[in-house]
């Protein structure tokens, strides 16, 4: 079998000659992603000529022989560039401690940096040090400039403004709220004093005094603190059973 005939049964199987490696092209592909080689140790120039200086041997290539060579070529020069572009590190302990040479090199940049703009600061401050805020207001000379503020009120608009300004404010009519009737409060110190008495009860009996539903939800509330606090144990065998309440407190 030629040798062109092994290229053509096998698309970059022609020999490169790198530092970090000698060989098919192929093998050094797939040592480069898989991570086996860097890809920034790798020039892709130099494999691209390696692949015009066998254009005969190409010649013997079919169109999907070529096109897997561009592609990969192609993939390893976005590895390269992603790998050279700049990217946000997390600092580990070691970059913390400031053992990293990168780290230590930005950081005499950011000092740097600081150290001049202190510099600025200190002459604004020196150079602002000899202005000083004017505490009158301007002169008699001026004053013809400013426009009087009260040359068109006539004394019967301040009346009317001062009419305005202390005039009651109008009352907002409730009459349309409902008032409360029953808090919370309420109906937690009423269920604490029959539950120290019966011990056990259940929530039907608990409400059998209620007269509207208002009352029933608000002693409902109490309930549900009472049991949020540790004092009242509740228990309901059933979904929408009857609710059985134990008196916890001592």
């Amino acid at each position: 079998m030629s040798r062109a005939e092994g290229l053509r049964a096998e698309p970059g199987a022609f020999e490169i000659d790198l530092p970090v490696f000698s060989g098919p092209f192929r093998a050094l592909a797939e040592l480069i992603l898989s991570q086996k080689v860097d890809v920034c140790d790798v020039s892709i120039t130099t494999v691209v000529q390696a692949f015009v200086q066998r254009r005969p041997e190409q010649e013997e290539w079919s169109l999907e022989e070529a096109t897997w060579f561009v592609a990969t070529c192609a993939t390893l020069l976005e590895l390269k560039i992603g790998r050279l572009l700049p990217r946000h590190v997390e600092q580990d302990e070691e970059d913390m401690l400031g053992t990293s040479p990168d780290v230590l090199y930005a950081r005499r940049l950011e000092l740097a940096a600081f150290r001049q703009a202190v510099r600025d600061l200190a002459v604004r401050f020196e150079e602002g040090a000899a202005y000083f805020g004017r505490d009158i207001g301007p002169g008699e000379e001026f004053s013809h400039l400013y426009p009087d503020v009260m040359a068109k009120i006539t004394p019967e608009q301040l009346a009317a403004t001062a009419a305005e300004m202390l005039r009651p404010a109008p009352l907002v009519d409730l009459s349309h709220v409902a008032p409360i009737r029953a808090s919370v409060s309420d109906a937690l110190a009423w269920i604490v004093e029959a539950m120290r008495e019966r011990r056990g009860a259940s929530f039907r009996d608990l409400v059998a005094d209620c007269r509207e539903p208002i009352y029933v939800v608000v002693r409902f509330l109490a309930l549900l603190e009472l049991f949020r606090d540790g004092r009242v144990a509740l228990r309901q065998a059933e979904t929408f059973g009857e609710i059985e309440v134990e008196w916890e407190d001592a």
